[in-house]
């Protein structure tokens, strides 16, 4: 069940929303109220307002504005029930537990505390690792070398690891913890007839330590100082790190990303430290990986534009063509997507330290926007002042453009793309599905072949014509499966029509992939913690930031012992009794979609 409203509004009455804004930003008193410099965004006077009598802060330059347990959630990156559990252990109070059965509860406790203590782990070796750094000049002098300030290394809590192959044994009561393994810190290797043998991964390395969105150390990227190889070194994948997910710098780039309006998306660690000293505190960087459709979906829950930055060199198009590949079904109408290419002798820090940051600037408003990226990489190799030039730019064309998200984009791209083959866009979408049905085995051929005769603005909404290989976003599981042939779920007899906040979340729990098609101002619409529908979808948002889209069975999993739990089963029950949709003339996602933006009360859909 959600946490009651009355222990909520009980915790705020005993909360200091002063204290508790004040371990983070510098106020002083000002007439009733105490004024600062906003968090939010970036300001040179302070406007930013917080009320003791109200307990409540607001920013008149930004509008940002909420209570004690709002503020945990949107600057320290809180999930809701993590900042009311935080914000109660801070006034002695104890949150309301779901009652649950003593094996689902110890199950929760030891999944909980085991990444809690391979946080812990990973931070008392950053600990040591900077302070390593102090005591050791060739580090220091390779990062004055890089131009890096003390401030930004702090910033950025970079550290050495020594040559040493057991240095951490200094560091942690017992080397043979199987969590220094377990975290990735340290290494074994046995050979036959001999022990196991323990040995430091990292050694004469430059370190960059990785962190999640709450700010916990989950990983690490080492540059080693010499000509040793590799030159750069990840964690491995552990419980609580995948590069394939994170990114690095995210963490300290969050207040940036709203100052500066975009998220700027490098190659490496060094670039992202290195623009930061320059005056690009926005950047983040892939963890020696491409670029994935899980990165581009936490980009776009921190920023509506992202660019990706890349070397002009060919291997620098061939990173931007997989950035383009995970970045093409998120970008919606409200979203900006472009592809930065620097001259192949620069990096962005050589470029801004040659150039100037209005030069480098002007590059990135200058920079190639996704919809003309699209068609070069299509065009990539043909002639398109032959027919067959033509044919092969129409291939390699299909399943980029049907990937993109409905809306006037994939509309105007679907016009140019016709102009370009010379066709009509009717029929060049009767070629894409023509095409499409001869993959496909001859009894679902033959299913489609009654499509061909419908209008293309209704016959291009269904992806799976065009073997859409990115249509993965869907929700692929009928809602039923999800619960066990023993689930004690009925279809609930009638009852008063629900809230917005209820049909949004009912919505988004059976195809998650929608909140990120969503607007900023749709996700703040609908995250209104006063309602246990708005604390449901808080959850859920938190859910989308630390693991990425997910089915209904693995959010339920998620739920088990949480107060929200029954709220959503009731949802989700609700949606089992509902008759299917018989429109089928657009897409589902596409239809919910709009119908979560009219819940929202947003008009930018």
């Amino acid at each position: 069940m959600a946490i009651p409203a009355s222990f909520i509004q009980e915790l705020i009455a005993r909360a200091d929303v002063v204290d508790i804004v004040g371990r983070y930003v510098q106020l002083k008193k000002g007439g009733a109220n105490f004024m600062g410099l906003c968090p939010f965004h970036g300001e040179k006077s302070p406007s930013f307002s917080v009320s003791p009598t109200k307990q409540f802060y607001h920013c008149f330059g930004c509008g940002k504005n909420g209570n004690a347990i709002s503020f945990l959630m949107d600057h320290v990156g809180m999930s809701f029930v993590e900042a009311v559990k935080d914000l109660a252990g801070q006034y002695g109070m104890q949150v309301p537990e779901e009652e649950g059965s003593p094996q689902d509860r110890a199950r929760a406790a030891a999944q909980k505390q085991k990444q809690a203590t391979l946080t812990d782990v990973l931070e008392k070796a950053s600990d040591a690792y900077r302070k390593h750094l102090k005591q050791t000049p060739a580090a220091v002098t390779y990062l004055k070398s890089r131009g890096l300030s003390g401030e930004i290394a702090k910033q950025f809590g970079l550290g050495y690891a020594p040559e040493g192959w057991r240095s951490l044994a200094s560091v942690f009561a017992s080397y043979d913890d199987p969590l220094l393994v377990e975290s990735g810190l340290v290494i074994t290797s046995s050979e036959a007839g001999e022990d196991e043998k323990r040995y430091d991964r990292f050694r004469d390395r430059i370190m960059f330590p990785i962190r999640n969105v709450k700010g916990e150390c989950i990983g690490f990227g080492g540059r080693v100082l010499g000509d040793g190889m590799p030159k750069y070194l990840n964690s491995p994948e552990t419980p609580v790190f995948s590069k394939g997910r994170e990114l690095y710098g995210l963490f300290e780039a969050r207040t940036s990303l709203r100052e500066h309006g975009y998220a700027l998306v490098t190659e490496g660690y060094m670039d992202v430290v290195a623009l930061a000293q320059l005056g690009f505190p926005n950047a983040v960087a892939t963890l020696g990986t491409a670029c994935t459709t899980d990165h581009v979906q936490k980009l776009f829950r921190f920023t509506d534009s992202v660019v990706f930055s890349f070397d002009g060199d060919s291997a620098g198009r061939r990173a931007a063509r997989k950035a383009l590949d995970g970045a093409i079904p998120f970008a919606t109408d409200v979203r900006s997507v472009k592809f930065l290419f620097l001259p192949a002798e620069h990096d962005p820090d050589s470029f801004i330290r040659e150039f100037g940051k209005e030069a480098f600037a002007r590059y990135v408003s200058e920079a190639t926007p996704l919809s003309r990226f699209l068609i070069d990489a299509a065009r990539e190799g043909c002639d398109l002042n032959s027919i067959e030039g033509r044919s092969h730019f129409a291939s390699n064309a299909a399943p980029l453009w049907s990937a993109l998200p409905e809306g006037a984009l994939k509309r105007q791209l679907l016009s140019e793309i016709a102009d370009m083959v010379q066709l009509s866009s009717r029929e060049l979408t009767d070629v894409w599905q023509t095409a499409a049905a001869a993959k496909l085995p001859p009894q679902a051929a033959k299913r489609n072949d009654g499509m061909r005769n419908e209008a293309s603005s209704e016959r291009y909404n269904n992806d799976s014509t065009l073997g859409n290989k990115y249509a993965v976003y869907k929700s692929k599981t009928p809602i039923k499966q999800a619960y066990s042939s023993n689930s004690k779920l009925r279809t609930p007899a009638k009852t008063a029509p629900a809230g917005r906040a209820d049909h949004a979340a009912r919505i988004l729990l059976s195809d998650p992939a929608l909140w990120d098609f969503l607007s900023h101002d749709d996700h703040a619409m609908l995250c209104e913690p006063t309602t246990p529908a708005g604390q449901l979808l808080v959850w859920f948002e938190a859910q989308m930031n630390e693991h990425g889209v997910q089915p209904w069975g693995a959010l339920r999993e998620g739920l088990r012992e949480h107060e929200l739990e029954s709220m959503a089963l009731r949802l989700m029950a609700e949606t089992e009794s509902k008759p299917a949709d018989q429109n089928t003339n657009q897409r589902p996602s596409h239809r919910n979609t709009a119908r979560i933006a009219c819940l929202a009360g947003s008009h930018a859909h």
